[in-house]
Protein backbone atom coordinates (compact mmCIF):
# COMPACT_ATOMS: atom_id res chain seq x y z
CA UNK A 1 0.00 0.00 0.00
CA UNK A 2 1.06 3.37 -0.65
CA UNK A 3 0.48 6.57 0.49
CA UNK A 4 1.04 10.53 0.01
CA UNK A 5 -0.06 13.70 1.02
CA UNK A 6 -2.07 15.84 -1.92
CA UNK A 7 -2.24 19.65 -1.54
CA UNK A 8 -5.42 21.32 -0.47
CA UNK A 9 -8.03 22.57 -3.04
CA UNK A 10 -8.94 25.94 -3.58
CA UNK A 11 -6.28 27.66 -1.92
CA UNK A 12 -7.08 30.64 -3.21
CA UNK A 13 -9.91 32.68 -1.25
CA UNK A 14 -8.52 30.92 1.97
CA UNK A 15 -4.66 32.50 1.49
CA UNK A 16 -6.05 35.84 -0.29
CA UNK A 17 -7.94 36.63 3.08
CA UNK A 18 -5.33 35.47 5.65
CA UNK A 19 -2.87 37.58 3.67
CA UNK A 20 -5.11 40.47 4.24
CA UNK A 21 -5.86 40.10 7.87
CA UNK A 22 -1.99 39.79 7.97
CA UNK A 23 -1.72 43.00 7.02
CA UNK A 24 -3.66 44.43 9.89
CA UNK A 25 -0.76 43.16 12.71
CA UNK A 26 2.19 44.30 14.03
CA UNK A 27 3.67 47.42 14.81
CA UNK A 28 6.33 49.38 13.09
CA UNK A 29 9.83 47.60 12.88
CA UNK A 30 12.14 48.35 15.34
CA UNK A 31 9.59 49.57 17.93
CA UNK A 32 8.85 48.08 21.11
CA UNK A 33 5.43 46.81 22.04
CA UNK A 34 3.76 48.96 24.64
CA UNK A 35 0.74 47.65 26.75
CA UNK A 36 -1.99 49.79 24.45
CA UNK A 37 -0.24 48.10 21.11
CA UNK A 38 -0.58 44.49 23.27
CA UNK A 39 -4.35 45.14 23.52
CA UNK A 40 -4.76 46.01 20.15
CA UNK A 41 -2.82 43.45 18.74
CA UNK A 42 -5.25 40.24 20.97
CA UNK A 43 -8.59 42.85 19.70
CA UNK A 44 -7.10 41.90 16.42
CA UNK A 45 -6.77 38.88 16.88
CA UNK A 46 -10.71 37.94 18.06
CA UNK A 47 -11.73 40.53 15.49
CA UNK A 48 -10.16 38.70 12.72
CA UNK A 49 -11.64 34.78 13.79
CA UNK A 50 -14.88 35.74 11.73
CA UNK A 51 -12.97 36.22 8.74
CA UNK A 52 -11.03 32.85 9.51
CA UNK A 53 -14.23 31.29 9.69
CA UNK A 54 -15.59 32.47 6.27
CA UNK A 55 -12.20 32.39 4.54
CA UNK A 56 -11.85 28.95 5.39
CA UNK A 57 -15.06 27.66 4.32
CA UNK A 58 -14.68 29.32 1.38
CA UNK A 59 -11.87 26.30 0.62
CA UNK A 60 -14.62 23.70 0.22
CA UNK A 61 -13.05 20.22 0.44
CA UNK A 62 -9.63 20.02 1.43
CA UNK A 63 -8.06 16.63 0.08
CA UNK A 64 -5.22 16.05 2.61
CA UNK A 65 -4.33 12.11 2.04
CA UNK A 66 -4.54 9.78 -0.76
CA UNK A 67 -3.73 6.20 -0.65
CA UNK A 68 -2.71 3.30 -3.24
CA UNK A 69 -4.02 0.51 -2.67
CA UNK A 70 -3.32 -3.09 -3.56
CA UNK A 71 -5.39 -6.26 -2.99
CA UNK A 72 -5.57 -9.70 -3.99
CA UNK A 73 -9.12 -11.24 -3.85
CA UNK A 74 -9.63 -15.18 -4.31
CA UNK A 75 -12.81 -17.38 -4.98
CA UNK A 76 -12.92 -20.85 -4.81
CA UNK A 77 -15.82 -23.32 -5.57
CA UNK A 78 -16.28 -27.22 -6.65
CA UNK A 79 -19.17 -28.99 -8.04
CA UNK A 80 -20.58 -31.51 -5.87
CA UNK A 81 -22.45 -34.44 -5.66
CA UNK A 82 -25.20 -35.15 -3.06
CA UNK A 83 -28.11 -37.05 -2.44
CA UNK A 84 -29.57 -39.66 -0.94
CA UNK A 85 -29.15 -44.05 -1.03
CA UNK A 86 -31.30 -46.65 1.23
CA UNK A 87 -32.38 -43.45 3.33
CA UNK A 88 -28.23 -42.21 4.08
CA UNK A 89 -27.09 -38.69 2.57
CA UNK A 90 -24.36 -37.91 0.85
CA UNK A 91 -22.26 -35.52 -0.87
CA UNK A 92 -18.96 -34.62 -2.73
CA UNK A 93 -16.98 -32.86 -4.61
CA UNK A 94 -16.87 -34.10 -8.25
CA UNK A 95 -13.33 -34.65 -9.40
CA UNK A 96 -12.70 -32.50 -12.09
CA UNK A 97 -15.11 -30.03 -11.21
CA UNK A 98 -13.07 -27.26 -9.16
CA UNK A 99 -12.09 -23.74 -10.06
CA UNK A 100 -10.48 -20.94 -8.34
CA UNK A 101 -9.24 -17.42 -9.06
CA UNK A 102 -6.96 -14.63 -7.95
CA UNK A 103 -8.17 -10.98 -8.88
CA UNK A 104 -5.87 -8.20 -8.13
CA UNK A 105 -7.84 -5.20 -7.20
CA UNK A 106 -6.32 -1.47 -6.93
CA UNK A 107 -7.68 0.96 -5.61
CA UNK A 108 -7.64 4.62 -4.68
CA UNK A 109 -8.74 6.29 -1.49
CA UNK A 110 -8.48 9.82 -0.50
CA UNK A 111 -8.69 11.41 2.71
CA UNK A 112 -10.60 14.55 2.59
CA UNK A 113 -12.30 17.60 5.74
CA UNK A 114 -15.39 19.47 4.01
CA UNK A 115 -15.18 22.89 5.07
CA UNK A 116 -18.77 23.64 4.11
CA UNK A 117 -20.43 23.28 7.38
CA UNK A 118 -17.69 25.16 9.21
CA UNK A 119 -18.80 27.74 11.76
CA UNK A 120 -17.67 29.77 14.79
CA UNK A 121 -18.52 27.00 16.54
CA UNK A 122 -15.41 25.03 15.42
CA UNK A 123 -12.84 27.93 16.10
CA UNK A 124 -12.58 28.35 20.35
CA UNK A 125 -10.65 31.79 20.98
CA UNK A 126 -9.59 32.02 24.57
CA UNK A 127 -7.02 34.04 26.44
CA UNK A 128 -4.85 34.93 23.32
CA UNK A 129 -5.13 31.26 22.05
CA UNK A 130 -6.89 29.92 18.88
CA UNK A 131 -8.53 26.06 18.86
CA UNK A 132 -9.71 24.97 15.75
CA UNK A 133 -11.86 21.92 15.28
CA UNK A 134 -11.95 20.27 12.19
CA UNK A 135 -15.12 19.07 10.64
CA UNK A 136 -15.52 14.72 10.88
CA UNK A 137 -12.55 13.71 8.09
CA UNK A 138 -14.00 11.73 4.97
CA UNK A 139 -12.52 8.94 2.76
CA UNK A 140 -13.61 8.76 -0.82
CA UNK A 141 -12.65 5.93 -2.53
CA UNK A 142 -12.27 7.67 -6.01
CA UNK A 143 -11.33 4.88 -8.22
CA UNK A 144 -11.15 0.67 -8.52
CA UNK A 145 -10.12 -1.66 -11.82
CA UNK A 146 -9.31 -5.37 -11.86
CA UNK A 147 -5.65 -5.64 -13.16
CA UNK A 148 -6.85 -8.30 -15.44
CA UNK A 149 -3.15 -9.34 -16.61
CA UNK A 150 -2.11 -10.24 -13.89
CA UNK A 151 -5.49 -12.60 -13.08
CA UNK A 152 -4.52 -16.11 -12.29
CA UNK A 153 -6.99 -19.12 -12.65
CA UNK A 154 -7.99 -22.52 -12.75
CA UNK A 155 -10.63 -23.81 -14.35
CA UNK A 156 -11.25 -27.92 -14.49
CA UNK A 157 -12.37 -29.46 -17.57
CA UNK A 158 -16.19 -30.21 -16.13
CA UNK A 159 -16.50 -26.39 -15.25
CA UNK A 160 -17.18 -23.20 -17.54
CA UNK A 161 -14.68 -20.45 -17.44
CA UNK A 162 -15.32 -17.41 -15.05
CA UNK A 163 -17.74 -14.29 -16.88
CA UNK A 164 -17.63 -11.10 -16.82
CA UNK A 165 -20.88 -10.69 -14.56
CA UNK A 166 -18.83 -12.81 -11.76
CA UNK A 167 -15.84 -10.38 -12.25
CA UNK A 168 -17.31 -7.10 -12.19
CA UNK A 169 -19.11 -9.02 -8.44
CA UNK A 170 -15.55 -9.79 -7.15
CA UNK A 171 -14.72 -6.34 -7.60
CA UNK A 172 -17.91 -5.25 -6.06
CA UNK A 173 -17.03 -7.29 -3.35
CA UNK A 174 -13.40 -6.02 -3.10
CA UNK A 175 -14.47 -2.38 -2.91
CA UNK A 176 -16.61 -3.33 -0.37
CA UNK A 177 -13.60 -5.27 1.70
CA UNK A 178 -11.34 -2.40 1.49
CA UNK A 179 -14.12 -0.02 2.46
CA UNK A 180 -14.04 -1.48 6.07
CA UNK A 181 -10.47 -1.66 6.85
CA UNK A 182 -10.57 1.47 6.29
CA UNK A 183 -10.31 2.09 10.17
CA UNK A 184 -7.29 -0.18 10.33
CA UNK A 185 -5.33 2.62 8.22
CA UNK A 186 -5.86 5.36 10.78
CA UNK A 187 -6.67 7.55 7.74
CA UNK A 188 -8.55 10.04 10.04
CA UNK A 189 -5.10 10.67 11.96
CA UNK A 190 -2.94 11.10 9.00
CA UNK A 191 -5.87 13.46 7.40
CA UNK A 192 -5.74 15.96 10.81
CA UNK A 193 -2.02 15.34 11.27
CA UNK A 194 -1.73 16.47 7.29
CA UNK A 195 -4.61 19.43 7.56
CA UNK A 196 -2.72 20.48 11.00
CA UNK A 197 0.12 21.06 7.92
CA UNK A 198 -1.57 22.95 5.69
CA UNK A 199 -3.56 25.13 8.29
CA UNK A 200 -1.03 26.40 11.05
CA UNK A 201 1.44 28.26 8.64
CA UNK A 202 -1.87 30.56 7.31
CA UNK A 203 -2.89 30.92 11.41
CA UNK A 204 0.63 32.23 12.12
CA UNK A 205 0.34 35.01 9.62
CA UNK A 206 -2.79 36.56 11.57
CA UNK A 207 -0.07 37.04 14.30
CA UNK A 208 -0.18 33.51 16.53
CA UNK A 209 2.67 31.47 17.83
CA UNK A 210 2.62 27.97 17.83
CA UNK A 211 2.31 27.08 21.40
CA UNK A 212 -1.55 29.90 20.73
CA UNK A 213 -2.61 27.13 17.85
CA UNK A 214 -4.51 23.96 18.27
CA UNK A 215 -5.85 22.13 15.58
CA UNK A 216 -8.28 18.97 16.76
CA UNK A 217 -11.06 17.03 15.58
CA UNK A 218 -13.87 16.48 18.28
CA UNK A 219 -13.06 14.70 21.16
CA UNK A 220 -15.63 11.88 21.17
CA UNK A 221 -14.33 10.89 17.21
CA UNK A 222 -12.99 7.28 16.26
CA UNK A 223 -11.92 5.83 13.37
CA UNK A 224 -14.63 3.69 13.04
CA UNK A 225 -17.04 7.00 12.67
CA UNK A 226 -15.67 7.96 9.09
CA UNK A 227 -17.80 8.61 6.68
CA UNK A 228 -17.18 6.41 3.20
CA UNK A 229 -18.28 7.61 -0.27
CA UNK A 230 -17.32 5.83 -3.85
CA UNK A 231 -17.43 7.16 -6.57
Amino acid sequence: MKYKIIQMKKLTPLLAALLLLCGCHGNSEGSAPTPSDAASKAKTKADSVGMLVTAVRSSSKMYTAEYHIHKIITHNDALKLKGSILGMDYKFDIPAGSRRIAIPIDATVKGFIDFNAFNGDNVIFDDGKIEIVLPDPQVELTSSKINHAEIESYVALLRSDFTDQELSTYEIQGRDSILAALPDLKIAERTRQNASRLLIPMIRQLGFTDDEIVVTFRKDFDEHQLTTTTD
